[in-house]
């Protein structure tokens, strides 16, 4: 856990810096797939995503410990080989564990947050689930256990494959010659993102490309087929944590709504988008039938509210920088505390972006909730020993944050009404 944090000290700035780099060059080359507010949202997610890790919010089924104490018929030494091999059995595994997420109406509500972006652009790559608290990824190492790989080699080249699954989500990175035959490459990745229906459910590989055309999963990009980023059933908001349980709450409606008590078990386990035919019936959801004619997700977007966005956002990062950086001083439970704090955080900004009515009512929250701590504290989780004025500058904080937000909802209501009676 408190290794984690320090190793995503490092990782989430440069992140970070290539995001807004892959920004400015878009806009430089008169090609800018990157818009604001859609970038906030994907950067709020990952917020959330590694806040639920490091505070160790997810649990193996089994462990690979267990795994290796039960099932290793050999043990050998932590060769270069065997970070080969490790890395190839990572690799498959991973493969397998997208595939069950795009075909199966459960698994697709852990993956559903990954593809909600309608651009494609490397601040997509940072929507990862919050919604899996038991990971079944690990009885995928077994052929690993069975060779007695030993547990640090997978503690090791785990983390350096997730974060190899960064750098091919752009737009910018044309076809790489021999390199499509063997890695997954921008190219194949837009494939796997796009909603046309060439492209659904391809380019399943993480980082080699080779599982795809070994089990039939492979499309290559056609010059004719322009992809199209999203999901054919649109989650029409930024707020992260909203589209991390739309899926499932969908599910869980047709399963108590739908009569046919058959249908109440499978529509579990039948094809991703499956739904009883009642529901399909009596509860109509919009999807997408032409892909080349729909309006993307834009909620009203001023320039106050991008420059208020984008300092919030700023803000946050330095708070969930400072959790990472003191795990261990901040310590059990105060560290569940702050990671729920920082999850109110992100429900309220992003449902500031989106326009929503509730929005001053979640900033709220968010205000009693941190001038609360920081009164039940006195101090911030032990940051007064670096600032001695962190209370009272919280506390202002807290008070413009609310103030600005009201205003801005204020402001959005107006913009609204505005185009309505111009519509």
């Amino acid at each position: 856990m408190e290794q984690y944090g320090k190793i995503l000290l490092i990782a989430m700035p440069a992140f970070l810096l290539l995001v807004l780099f892959e920004k400015w060059y878009g806009w430089r080359k008169g090609k800018d797939t990157v818009r604001n507010l859609d970038m906030v949202s994907s950067l709020s997610s990952g917020v959330t995503n590694v806040t639920k890790d490091v505070l160790g919010l997810s649990f193996a089924i089994i462990s690979y410990e267990w795994l290796l104490s039960h099932f290793a018929k050999t043990h050998i030494k932590a060769t270069w080989l065997v970070y080969v091999v490790t890395f190839l059995v990572l690799d498959f595994a991973g493969y397998v564990v997208h595939l069950i997420n795009h075909k199966i109406n459960f698994f697709w509500n852990s993956h559903i947050i990954h593809h909600s972006s309608e651009d494609f652009n490397l601040a997509c790559a940072l929507r990862q689930s919050i919604s899996v608290f038991f990971k079944l990824f690990v009885v995928l190492l077994l052929p690993a256990a069975v060779l007695g790989v030993p547990a640090e080699v997978i503690a090791v080249v785990a983390p350096l494959h997730l974060f190899a699954q960064f750098w091919y989500h752009t737009q910018h990175i044309g076809k790489m010659g021999f390199l499509e035959h063997i890695i997954v490459t921008p190219s194949h990745h837009r494939v796997h993102h796009a909603i046309n229906k060439e492209y659904i459910d391809k380019n399943l590989g993480q980082i080699l490309i080779i599982w795809d055309k070994i089990f039939g999963t492979f499309q290559k990009e056609l010059k004719e087929v322009p992809p199209v980023y999203g999901i054919t059933r649109p989650v029409r908001t930024w707020n992260p944590i909203k589209i991390n349980f739309q899926h499932l709450w969908l599910l869980t409606k047709d399963a108590i709504r739908t009569k046919s008590f058959k249908d109440k078990i499978r529509v579990w386990f039948m094809p991703t988008g499956w739904r009883p035919a009642d529901m399909e019936e009596k509860y109509p959801l919009y999807k997408i039938e032409d892909v080349y004619n729909f309006e993307k997700y834009n909620s009203t977007e001023t320039k106050p509210l991008v420059i208020w966005v984008w300092i919030q956002m700023i803000i946050l990062l330095v708070m969930v920088s400072y959790l990472f950086g003191n795990i261990a001083a901040i310590g059990t439970p105060l560290i569940f505390v702050y990671g729920l704090f920082i999850f109110v955080f992100v429900y309220a900004l992003t449902e500031l972006m989106d326009g929503n009515k509730y929005a001053p009512v979640w900033e709220l929250v968010k205000t009693i909730m941190g001038v609360g701590l920081v009164f039940l504290m006195e101090d911030w989780f032990g940051a007064g020993k670096y600032f001695s004025l962190i209370s009272y500058v919280l506390i202002e904080y807290f008070a413009i944050s609310l103030f600005v937000t009201i205003w801005l909802s204020q402001k959005n209501k107006a913009v609204k009404q505005q185009l309505n009676i111009a519509a």
